[in-house]
């Protein structure tokens, strides 16, 4: 499978987890939005029946007091009147009498003077029944509009006096309390509420008990009294420190999908990152062989070219050509065993595992040796090896070959790494301070680019120079350096500027003696 397979794949399936979520998402969202609205509309629901419930409460109050204190005794009189009209007001009898009718006009013109004797010319006939029993009925219904117009006259003033009263006086708070927590109950809301009174231009009236201001920024109003004069009404507020709970409580059942579904989404991207180290180390590795084939050709060619040469009886075999023979076969002896342990060196970067033999080394010391012996190979490209020996407390503890092999290392880079026909110049620097010991090691050779600074202490990385084979070697070289330092418990620092060339620190800790 190719890299634009596996692209094409990883997109694909990471999108399709995206869109999974996103619609997750959505649909928490959009269930979070219908909750708080049937939320809302139950309050709503809930503090209008409430403010009703008291209004009603407060209406039959004040019916109950003033009707039964100032209207009771007068509408009894006004029964007994009644009843004692209803007694002589007696319809004439039918013997026709002149004497019954006439105590029935004077008897009705007593209880209405607005009835004059000319009014009440009674005939003795049907007709004139009749239309005294019209006019009676006229004059009854009369009187009832008359007693209904002055009863709600008195109901009007019973409720205005009532609004003239402030709101402290109206309102029962313990009992609007009672009726806020029956209709939320009605309204399926049962969480903890908190609530207060204030008039309409914003003063508070009352605070329940138990206030606290969590969730007061989405608050809920009612106005009470709404009939009243504006000055005259008052306004419950009503929140809910838990109502996020409430509403998010519906949606809950949809976390462990989402967890769920983030969690595979993690995995997928984990499993795709793996997939691309796996095929890039795949192809370092296939490059490492490349180039360890390529590397090892030439020292078995050299050798079996001496081994011909000695077994190749006619030629006339001198001591100096068996010198050289014999130096050959030597020189590309240790060459492979330097590649072999290039690669057992990639076995212990597998195995993440080093045996070091620590002993007191002077870095002075060993730079100096290094430098002279590395000498021959800078002056072949022009140039020259500098050193600056200005450590004082230069005692380290270190393994010295694996240190050594770490100096090498960064030496054979500058000189793998130099500028084409320019002469290299190498300058290895040591000084210390109380606490560590220093050690440069700077040329003048083709430098880094910053992109690439980051990556070379990576295993089988190397810097690209256009051809695979103009530089040799296996990308283990500053891998390796940089895994000696970390078990020296050291650091390493590299600062490079491309065409001017690359410096190297490395700074370790100073053996105090005692």
């Amino acid at each position: 499978m190719n890299k634009k397979t596996i692209w094409t794949i990883a997109v694909i399936m990471g999108l399709s987890f995206l869109a999974l979520l996103l619609l997750q998402l959505n649909y928490i969202e959009e269930m979070a939005e219908m909750k708080k609205e049937q939320f809302d509309e139950s309050v709503n629901r809930a503090l209008y029946q409430a403010s009703r419930n008291m209004e009603l409460n407060e209406t039959l109050r004040y019916l109950e007091h003033d009707v039964n204190a100032n209207e009771l005794k007068p509408a009894e009189n006004d029964t007994a009147k009644q009843k004692k009209m209803a007694v002589t007001h007696q319809v004439p009898t039918d013997n026709g009498s002149s004497d019954s009718y006439l105590s029935f006009e004077s008897k009705l013109i007593q209880s209405n003077p607005s009835l004059t004797p000319k009014a009440l010319v009674l005939r003795n006939d049907s007709n004139s029944i009749s239309a005294t029993r019209r006019r009676m009925e006229e004059m009854v219904r009369n009187r009832y509009m008359y007693q209904k117009a002055l009863l709600e006259e008195v109901v009007y003033n019973i409720l205005y006096s009532a609004s003239e009263k402030p709101l402290k006086q109206r309102i029962n708070f313990k009992l609007l309390d009672q009726d806020l927590k029956a209709e939320m109950m009605n309204n399926g809301i049962n969480i903890p509420y908190h609530f207060s009174v204030q008039t309409q231009d914003g003063r508070e009236v009352y605070r329940c008990p138990d206030y606290v201001e969590d969730g007061e920024e989405s608050s809920y109003s009612q106005v009470l009294f709404r009939n009243d004069p504006p000055n005259r009404m008052g306004v419950v507020k009503v929140h809910f420190p838990e109502m996020n709970t409430y509403i998010f409580s519906s949606v809950r059942f949809m976390i462990p999908s989402i967890i769920f579904t983030i969690v595979l989404l993690v995995t997928f991207i984990f499993t795709i990152v793996v997939i691309f180290r796996q095929k890039r180390y795949s192809e370092i590795k296939n490059d490492f062989i490349n180039n360890m084939t390529h590397e090892l050709k030439t020292p078995i060619a050299s050798i079996s070219l001496a081994a011909q040469m000695l077994n190749d009886k006619s030629v006339t075999k001198s001591p100096k050509m068996l010198e050289h023979l014999g130096g050959v076969v030597n020189d590309e002896t240790k060459r492979l065993r330097f590649l072999v342990e290039k690669v057992l060196q990639m076995s212990m970067y597998e195995q993440k595992k080093a045996v070091l033999k620590m002993k007191s080394v002077d870095l002075n010391e060993m730079v100096e040796t290094i430098a002279h012996s590395f000498t021959l190979r800078v002056e072949h490209t022009g140039g020259k090896v500098y050193t600056e020996i200005e450590a004082i407390d230069s005692k380290m503890y270190v393994d010295e070959m694996h240190f050594q092999n770490v100096i090498f290392n960064l030496l054979d880079n500058a000189v793998k790494y130099a500028k084409p026909d320019q002469p290299l110049n190498v300058y290895l620097k040591t000084w210390n301070t109380n606490d560590h010991l220093y050690l440069t090691i700077r040329d003048t050779g083709q430098g880094i680019k910053k992109e690439n600074l980051k990556k070379i202490f990576e295993k089988f990385y190397r810097v690209h120079t256009g051809n695979r084979h103009d530089v040799k070697g296996f990308g283990l070289g500053l891998a390796y350096v940089k895994r000696m330092i970390d078990l020296h418990d050291g650091e390493i620092k590299v600062d490079s500027e491309y065409g001017k060339g690359t410096k190297f620190t490395i700074i370790l800790p100073v053996i105090l003696e005692d």
